[in-house]
Order: C-alpha cells, then structure tokens, then sequence
C-alpha cells in the first residue's frame, strides 16, 4: 500500500498532467491542505517534494510550488544555423529555437560578460593553441521569460575577434544577426560546424544557475564552428537544463557510396 504522501504526490501529479493546475500555476499552500484534510504538514512537504524530483514543479522562497512548463523548446539542428536567419535576418539561434516551438522572446533574454581569459585545454584543444593562451570568452545565459533554460559560452581567438562587437560587453545578441554574423562581416563565413552532446550530473553552481530540480540532469553541448578552409572561428560549451529541451534533428542521409563513385 502506497504512503500518504505518494498517494498525494500521485493525485496532484494527475491533476498537472489534466490541465487542471496549468504550467505557472501556483499550487495551494501547504497549510490550505493541511486545513483541507490532505495529510499532515510533513505529508504534504513529502508530496512536494516528489513532484519537484519529478521534474513538475519548481519551489523557491516568495513564489511557492509553481508548475513548470511541460511543453520542452524545440532545439534545432542544422535548422537553427540556416545563414537566412542571421546573416539575411535578424534571428539569432536561441531565438530561431523560440519560433519554431512558437513560444514568445525577447532579445533581453539572453545576458552576456565578454572576458579575455586563458584558454582551458578543451578550447585550447579545439583552437590548436597552447594550453593558457588568450582567447575571449562570451558567456551567456538565456531564459524563457523568468525561467534560465541553459548557458552557452563562446570561445574566440583574440585576432578573429579583437574590435568587433563580439567583445562588446552590452547585453543581448552581438548586433543584428549575433555572433555569426559578426564573423561573416569580418571575414570569417562560418560553413560548418560540430556537436557534440553529453548528458551529465550538474554541479552545485549550474544547479543554482539553471534553477534546476532536485535530480534534474543537464545536457552539455561542444560546438567547433569552421570556416570552409577549416578554420576554427568559434568553439562554445552550452549546459541545458535537460528537461526544458527537445533537440530536433532533420538532415539528407549520406550515401558514402555514391559520393566514392562521383569521385572516380
């Protein structure tokens, strides 16, 4: 036989699957459901405990147990990157990602500190540069409306960057077209890229960062960005709250074989 605070947990779960607390949606008071008959005050903190492990509700001093957004961001693949977005418009990846999900944005959702730092061995790895080196690091952290969904930090050497306004400090996108289109304008076409995804426990900090759930994973992204000669222009690690993410990918499936024989 389950506990009470299970059969609570379960009973308020189904009513957040139903609709009937919509996501954002405040959850009564434990004290209401103590008042109510739903179990002791200990009860009712076990139940909302497991909901927020489950990954339904968030909990924070001021604001209470809150329903969290069900409907993951939809994270493009090679969609994102389309050079009509940034380079012929004006929409950056996260917000490509917002349209396609036809969820609402604004460029202030994105925050961002520009530093010259020293290159960490997996950036100096993918730049070919020593350990230590200089090279300038664009963080960023990006929210839907109150809600972080991920950070993503872009690495840059100081000579494909140095006076453009990817090391301008000002929050927001770098200028119409972001960080790509700053690097087409000073010469450096991006022409293609590689992911690499990991899923991982995160640390305290990112916890806190992502306000993320008790138990809640996250999903680190590596991207190299190439110019067409093979330069690297760009190496960015991102950490997504792993729940708050669908990563779409829709490409032409390669036939190797018919690619030898053009070649003969």
């Amino acid at each position: 036989m389950a506990s009470k605070w299970r059969e609570l947990a379960d009973a308020l779960a189904a009513r957040i699957r139903s609709g009937e607390y919509a996501p954002g949606q405040q959850l009564p008071h434990i004290r209401d459901l103590v008042e109510a008959g739903e179990g002791s005050k200990s009860t009712v903190h076990a139940a909302y405990k497991a909901l927020e492990a489950e990954g339904l509700v968030t909990s924070s001093r001021g604001h209470g147990t809150v329903v969290r957004q069900q409907t993951p961001l939809r994270r493009l693949g090679v969609a994102r990157y389309d050079k009509a977005k940034w380079r012929d418009g004006d929409e950056v990846a996260f917000v490509a990602d917002r349209v396609a999900t036809g969820r609402a944005y604004r460029r202030g959702d994105q925050t961002q500190t520009v530093s010259l730092v020293e290159a960490p061995p997996a950036v100096a790895e993918a730049h070919g540069l020593p350990v230590g080196a200089d090279v300038y690091a664009r963080a960023r952290l990006v929210k839907e409306g109150d809600q972080p969904t991920h950070t993503l930090t872009s690495y840059y050497r100081p000579e494909h960057v140095e006076g453009t306004r990817i090391v301008d400090p000002t929050p927001g996108p770098a200028g119409r077209g972001g960080g790509f289109r700053v690097l087409y304008e000073a010469g450096y076409e991006i022409d293609h890229m590689k992911e690499r995804l990991f899923a991982r426990v995160p640390t305290a900090n990112e916890a806190q960062v992502l306000q993320l759930a008790v138990g809640e994973w996250v999903v680190e992204l590596h991207r190299t960005t190439f110019t067409a000669d093979a330069t690297v222009v760009e190496f960015a690690i991102g950490v997504h709250a792993a729940s708050r993410f669908a990563w779409e990918y829709d490409f032409k499936v390669p036939d190797s074989t018919q690619d030898r024989k053009a070649k003969q």
